[in-house]
């Protein structure tokens, strides 16, 4: 063999230990960054404390639009209790309750030995929060914002917690490409009819009228409509003065508020709705409280139904949702 030759392959075999040595650790990095490899994440939540979340392990899911939102990226083996607002898919229906989101104990939660409490960021008390997370159990607190940014952040928190981040991803982007067919055909409407919104909380009292910076105004908004009372924040009591000055083309209700005062006469009885434009004239709108106002997976199917009521002359094409 030519010397020349020979020093080529002299230096090629020389090189073989460290390529090998390069391929062993590019396969080992692979792995570490693989989900199946990983033993836990960090997750930022709605408190903007980073949260350590164990791969794998059981999940109890509190709040309507989180547990959906777990359910659409397959995670539904997981989870093995639920809160009273999770009823959909009707599959849910099926798991274990640990009741209302904002009346949670400590103890029965405790017991089903979760590796991870998901729990949309209003749901409490605070001190029950407090005691699962020194018990040990990662507790990811997801924001609740009514607009379309606020249904991505969902997804992804849920998603990075869970390990179904690819998951997360092709949700987001099938909710957002719903979302941009439905904006691009809501921005034609005009005029925009002013939409009154009211909530049942149980038998007698005067129904609350969702503001500002509720769901319910985020709804109206993104359907083309123009939420009737912007004169505060929250829910409050509506009166009739205030029901008078709103002037409401529409009342907007849950199924269930509307069933729990009385059904349409009932509502229509009542004098806050009477004096009304909306009450004169009888238009009335329900729907499931969860897919109206969670903020989930199903928002642009909401987001269509409500558009089409309020705009009966706008084209809309049918939501994958639909």
């Amino acid at each position: 063999m030519p010397k020349d030759r020979s020093r080529r392959a002299s230096q090629v075999e020389g090189h073989r230990p460290s390529i090998r040595l390069v391929l062993v650790v590019l396969l080992g990095l692979t792995l570490l960054a693989s989900p199946a490899a990983r033993s836990e994440t960090r997750v930022v939540d709605a408190t903007g404390a980073t949260v350590t979340v164990p791969a794998g392990g059981p999940v109890v899911s509190i709040g309507g639009a989180v547990t959906e939102i777990a359910y659409a990226l397959g995670a539904a083996a997981r989870i093995v209790a639920v809160d009273a607002t999770s009823v959909y898919p009707p599959e849910v229906r099926g798991k274990a309750n640990v009741g209302y989101m904002r009346r949670l104990a400590a103890e029965p939660i405790l017991a089903l030995e979760p590796a991870l409490i998901l729990a949309v960021a209003d749901a409490g008390p605070l001190s029950v929060l407090e005691q699962l997370r020194a018990s040990g159990v990662a507790v990811v607190l997801v924001p609740d914002e009514p607009s379309i940014e606020g249904v991505i952040r969902k997804v992804e928190i849920v998603s990075t917690a869970l390990g179904a981040e690819r998951e997360g991803k092709v949700l987001a982007a099938r909710i957002l490409s719903e979302f941009e067919t439905l904006i691009a055909a809501v921005g034609t409407a005009a005029p925009r009819p002013r939409v009154l919104f009211l909530l049942s909380i149980g038998q007698g009292g005067a129904p609350l009228a969702g503001g500002r910076k509720t769901s319910a105004d985020g709804i109206i908004r993104l359907a083309g409509g123009a939420n009737a009372v912007d004169a505060f924040e929250g829910y409050k009591p509506l009166s009739p003065e205030a029901a008078v000055a709103a002037r409401p083309e529409i009342i907007l209700v849950t199924e269930r508020s509307l069933d729990l005062l009385g059904g349409a006469d009932g509502l229509l009885a009542l004098p806050e709705v009477a004096v009304t434009p909306a009450g004169q004239a009888r238009r009335i709108l329900s729907l499931d409280g969860l897919l109206l106002l969670g903020f989930g997976p199903r928002t642009g199917q909401a987001v269509s139904w409500l558009a089409r009521e309020l705009h009966p002359g706008l084209r809309l094409q049918p939501s994958p949702s639909d």
